[in-house]
């Protein structure tokens, strides 16, 4: 079986061909022009959408080395994400899936990052799974490929936009992630403490807005009082934010003693975050899935191994759909 998936849910325009659970083909092409608002416009992002995604789709096919004709259904992302991006991939899918006669399976972009664990690997049920992205940071119980549970949340900011806000802080480019990983590669974690938030009525769900004004209140102090390290600075920001994680993580695991975790989403990609992690597998003796790289930041291959294993099920999406900028499952 065949699947084109498609994701235009914020600023990457992406399509991916699979096959049989093998990835054929993924093109992602991020937006640069953003870089210079320090955040995504959305009218930006919506229009380069429509610039590039037919020579996207086109690239993928070519790459793939398959015909148009060979593919058995189209996946797309139809929420949540930016209502004008969502707009253009989603209508283009329905073309496609109309004028090849052939079915449509919207996915909800939280389970195309669910989904992304799901491709080269080989995952065990029940599992914990946790989302870590600019717009997304969530704890998810996996019972099965079709039985999903929210178990956490966060009450404030993404640990991805935490990254984004403190970049900003340190004077570093966007996205922050990335930004603040490379500065803190020679810096000290352990060099300045920040506060481990918090939420007293839930104690799985995650804060983040307070380790971004300890950040501003930490750098102001630090530059009124001389010399430091923004290098120690950077580095000590990202551990608070993993260790975070990795404390709610923890608790979710001992609460349901489920042993079988997926860590997905853009932020999964850091490094650090994947060295600390060890720390937890060897404690609890966890089966731990990070996605390979290239499937951890938006991309359409996620998206296409999910409408696969619902294709496989016969499940399919009616026409009708329309784009939900707020769905989360």
């Amino acid at each position: 079986m065949i699947l084109l998936g498609i994701e235009t849910s914020c600023d990457e325009t992406s399509c991916s061909i699979i096959k049989d659970n093998i990835v054929l083909s993924n093109i992602v092409k991020t937006q640069e022009i953003h870089k210079e608002f320090g955040g995504v416009v959305p009218d930006l992002a919506s229009k380069d959408h429509e610039k590039k995604i037919l020579s996207i789709v086109n690239e993928a096919i070519k790459q793939s080395r398959i015909k148009l004709n060979d593919i058995d259904g189209i996946a797309v992302t139809y929420g949540s994400g930016l209502l004008g991006s969502l707009i253009v991939g989603l209508n283009f899918a329905k073309g496609l899936s109309i004028g090849l006669n052939i079915p449509l399976i919207g996915i909800s972009h939280l389970e195309g990052h669910l989904s992304s664990g799901f491709i080269n690997k080989e995952p065990k049920f029940p599992c914990i799974s946790l989302i870590v992205s600019g717009g997304h940071t969530q704890i998810w119980l996996i019972e099965s490929i079709h039985k999903f549970t929210v178990i956490s949340n966060t009450v404030d900011d993404a640990a991805g936009e935490a990254f984004d806000k403190g970049a900003r802080i340190l004077g570093l480019g966007y996205p922050g992630g990335p930004e603040i990983e490379k500065m803190a590669k020679t810096g000290d974690p352990f060099k300045y403490d920040f506060p481990l938030p918090k939420v007293k009525n839930n104690i799985f769900n995650f804060s983040f807005s307070g380790l971004k004004t300890a950040l501003l209140y930490k750098k102001n102090k630090l530059d009124s009082s001389g010399i430091y390290s923004e290098n120690d600075l950077a580095a000590s920001y990202q551990h608070a934010i993993i260790i975070s994680l990795l404390d709610k993580l923890e608790r979710v695991i001992c609460h349901y003693k489920v042993y079988n975790v997926m860590i997905v989403g853009g932020v999964s990609a850091n490094l650090y975050f994947r060295e600390i992690s060890l720390q937890l597998k060897e404690k609890y003796n966890l089966d731990i899935i990070f996605p390979d790289l290239e499937y951890c930041t938006d991309n359409a291959a996620m998206i296409a191994m999910a409408g696969y294993l619902k294709l496989l099920e016969g499940e399919k999406t009616d026409l009708s759909i329309e784009p939900n900028p707020n769905i989360i499952y």
